[in-house]
């Protein structure tokens, strides 16, 4: 059983650093990406075009997406699939984008490059996620006002997502990029029981230390 936990433990963290590798990777060609596409000031299509290849292609033919990423397909022939599936219908400087990332086999790192063009853009252009959790949907025009007021806070433009979580007890739950702020009945109820808590703690310590210390002795 030992022995079994151990070689479980050493895939998860196999399969981690896996992801964290991928995950740079993608950040490394995303910025290329972008640097390539705001010269030609096309970033807005050949998003579109990246949009297309992940949705229509990678994820329409699995296999497919396993051969470009193979180690044990020869670099020209690879750069020959790319010009037959890509070359009459993507723009040059988005099949040349491609042939960069296979001449260093990084083929198997699209779906990392494209999320992370997504996630350099929306920085680029100032555009913040923001997800709001409440116990009820939102109404559109309430919506509106929320993506307004979100929008003269943050500073730039809010890329909302409306989420419902009935367990909350009013209020609402607002993710920020990474900060959440936490507005719900619930949490404050929480909040307070735990103040509640912490003065009770701090009271009876200060009790116990005047009774091994008292005055005059």
């Amino acid at each position: 059983m030992v022995e079994d936990n151990t070689a479980h433990d050493a895939r998860q963290a196999a399969d981690m650093d896996v992801d964290v590798n991928r995950e740079h990777v993608g950040a490394v060609y995303a910025e290329a990406f972008l640097a390539v596409s705001e010269n030609a000031r096309a970033t807005e299509s050949l998003l579109g075009v990246f949009d297309s290849l992940v949705e229509d292609v990678l994820d329409a033919f699995p296999h497919f997406e396993q051969v470009l990423g193979s180690a044990l397909i020869p670099q020209e022939e690879r750069y020959g699939i790319l010009d037959r599936v890509f070359g009459p219908r993507a723009p040059a400087v988005f099949l040349d984008f491609l042939k960069v990332v296979a001449r260093h086999e990084r083929l198997d790192c699209l779906r990392a490059i494209h999320q992370q063009v997504h996630v350099q853009y929306d920085r680029l252009r100032r555009r913040v996620p923001v997800t709001l959790t409440t116990a009820v949907a939102v109404d559109a025009a309430r919506a509106q006002r929320i993506t307004q007021q979100l929008a003269g806070l943050i500073d730039g433009e809010p890329l909302m997502e409306y989420r419902v979580d009935p367990d909350l007890i009013g209020g609402a739950v607002v993710r920020v990029g990474d900060t959440v702020y936490d507005g719900s009945l619930a949490a404050a109820l929480q909040n307070a029981r735990q103040k509640m808590i912490d003065r009770s703690v701090h009271e009876i310590q200060s009790r116990r230390d005047r009774f091994r210390n008292p005055a005059g002795n």
